[in-house]
């Protein structure tokens, strides 16, 4: 478990640091950081989305599925709420930010290897069916949290981006349980795979911007991490334990709650021009100190 952990936390960290390298070489320029942020949220993310849904499974595991949908939708709500409660008292531009981090994790990249290492292929069709809800709030409510809310056809904008587009296109592959051309699946797999790096290239950018102290100083990011890092999964733990949850559904919603802050939350913050400096911080120090927390919460369960 903390071998897994470590691993992916040290892949994470290196790939920031590619790209905290390439924006000190000018490489990655302003320009080419927005462009890069566009194409994540338009191109790899609508892709690697539709490639989560490429899985097989037996009517035996639809059941504790389905319950993993509910909880996870219940869970998903309860974070809002949580960050809602949480950050009342800071500024819009910072609010924004914190509840994101707050409210999504990376159950993706670092989620999926420590639940297969876990529960194998069975804790990775669960998993997939976790994301499902993640992946509706992420680009409905996640998107709202940065735009203007007086807008009255931003719903109708939101679920018409390519990642909700994919969404819904996964959802109909899932509910009637479609295959699509291997070569298609190929190169979703492929295009979606670029996910990760770039969007650590994005967040390694924003930090090569902040000065090295600043990454570690501000008691802000070190409330955000508390509340999500240790705060978060013990309530679902508590809420989850209370209600009789089987135990392997206990489990894995816990421990997707107890991941690091989405880094994701820096390509949100650099397409909708919010604080990107407490966005990087989140996401970098969400990720460190996940080596630690990580095994405290699994060592409850």
């Amino acid at each position: 478990m903390n071998n897994s952990v470590f691993t992916q936390v040290e892949i994470l960290v290196l790939m920031m640091i590619v790209g905290v390298v390439l924006r000190k070489l000018k490489i990655i320029t302003d320009e080419v950081n927005k462009g890069l942020s566009c194409i994540l949220v338009n191109v790899t993310m609508p892709f690697l989305i539709i490639n989560s849904f490429n899985f097989s499974f037996s009517k035996s595991m639809l059941q504790k599925g389905t319950m993993i949908f509910l909880y996870s939708l219940a869970i998903h709500i309860f974070l809002i709420f949580l960050s809602k409660i949480s950050y009342f008292k800071f500024s819009q531009d910072k609010k924004k930010v914190m509840k994101f981090a707050t409210i999504f994790s990376n159950c993706g990249f670092i989620g999926y290897p420590i639940i297969a290492g876990l529960y194998g292929k069975v804790g990775v069709f669960y998993t997939s069916i976790y994301t499902i809800p993640f992946n509706i709030f992420l680009w409905s409510y996640g998107t709202l949290l940065f735009t203007d809310k007086n807008d009255e056809s931003i719903l109708k904008k939101v679920f018409l981006t390519p990642p909700m587009v994919a969404m819904f296109i996964g959802l109909i592959m899932f509910f009637f349980s479609l295959k699509l051309p291997n070569a298609f699946i190929k190169t979703a797999e492929s295009i979606g795979n670029m996910t990760t790096p770039l969007s650590m290239f994005v967040i390694g950018a924003m930090l090569a911007d902040v000065k090295f102290k600043e990454i570690f100083s501000g008691i802000n990011v070190y409330y955000v991490n508390v509340i999500k890092l240790l705060i978060a999964p013990l309530a679902v733990f508590l809420i989850l334990n209370t209600l009789g949850v089987q135990k392997t559904v206990l489990d894995i919603c816990v421990i997707l709650t107890a991941m690091p802050s989405g880094t994701i939350v820096g390509v949100f913050a650099e397409n909708y021009g919010a604080d990107k400096k407490i966005a990087s911080k989140c996401a970098f120090l969400s990720t460190i100190l996940s080596v630690f927390t990580i095994p405290l919460i699994f060592m409850l369960l």
